[in-house]
């Protein structure tokens, strides 16, 4: 299929492309068009106006500084997946990112496209709200930084007005002697997961000191599992404790089912790889705190 006539533009700087959104009615951004250009050519968004951002270089960047990491809205996900910075001192990152699609897709898609595309069954933005991370918007009128659980509304939706961008993600830095894992399933590796979890897992002396758990594929935008992060606080983190945190997660959750799986199917998923993650990231938290 072919998508809907639209006006195409192109600004150079993120300052040409505000002044676009803000004088322009019904514009949609370009990023990666990883998204956007399948949603056009089924018909199932029809913009007037496309600002593609891709001539904005200054919004590509991943840089550490003073302990948190700044992702550019405009980086690649190849890019971040490939980053040493991002190995070294967020390796959950690195980890998710190896789950989304094929190398094709993450050479061509943006870590900003994938989080204001707001996909709950998308691995970059369950990653970013396991993470604790924090979303830098602009518009014509200033800037506004929105946490995580304020940055996703409902399915695909987001907090970001009609003519601000999402400019940079930030995340704080993790505490030592921090697991991590990331976990999903998926029928053929690179399609949409049918559930998953990103897991961080703090340990001192073989306790969990903190947990961080976010689900994928569970609700309409991302959440994390409180009532199973409060029940690893504070306990050794073995299978028995895994599995109470796992079906604690799972409980209350009610994923949308299809002809891949149903919400019952997905939910039991779901709960097994919050297990496994939990479990993978206290064991990766061990090797941590003993300077591995």
């Amino acid at each position: 299929m072919k998508p809907p006539p639209f006006e195409y533009h192109s600004p150079q700087d993120a300052e040409q492309a505000l002044a676009l959104l803000s004088e322009l009615d019904d514009a949609k951004v370009l990023a990666g068009g990883q998204s956007l250009v399948p949603l056009l050519n089924f018909r199932l968004a029809e913009p007037a106006h496309l600002v593609d951002l891709n001539g904005v270089g200054s919004l590509a960047y991943v840089r550490r500084t003073d302990g948190r990491l700044r992702i550019g809205s405009m980086v690649r996900q190849s890019m971040l997946e490939a980053s040493p910075v991002t190995a070294r001192h967020w390796p959950i990152l690195t980890e998710a990112l190896h789950w989304v699609a094929h190398p094709q897709i993450r050479n061509r898609g943006t870590v900003g496209g994938s989080v204001a595309h707001a996909d709950p069954a998308a691995e970059l933005p369950i990653t970013f709200a396991a993470l604790d991370a924090r979303f830098h918007v602009r518009s014509s009128g200033g800037d506004r930084a929105i946490e995580w659980s304020d940055f996703f509304v409902t399915h695909l939706t987001t907090a970001l007005a009609p003519d601000e961008i999402l400019v940079e993600i930030e995340v704080p830095p993790l505490t030592p002697a921090t697991g991590w894992a990331f976990t999903e399933f998926a029928r053929r590796h690179g399609d949409f997961a049918l559930g998953g979890a990103a897991a961080l897992v703090t340990m001192d002396d073989g306790i969990c000191r903190q947990a961080r758990i976010a689900l994928l594929g569970a609700a309409d935008t991302p959440i994390r599992a409180d009532a199973a992060e409060r029940a690893l606080a504070g306990v050794r983190v073995d299978e028995e404790t895994a599995a109470e945190a796992a079906h604690l997660a799972a409980a209350d959750i009610k994923p949308t089912g299809d002809i891949h799986g149903s919400s019952e199917y997905r939910r039991n998923l779901i709960e097994a790889m919050v297990r496994r993650g939990v479990l993978r990231a206290a064991e990766r938290a061990g090797k941590e705190g003993d300077g591995g």
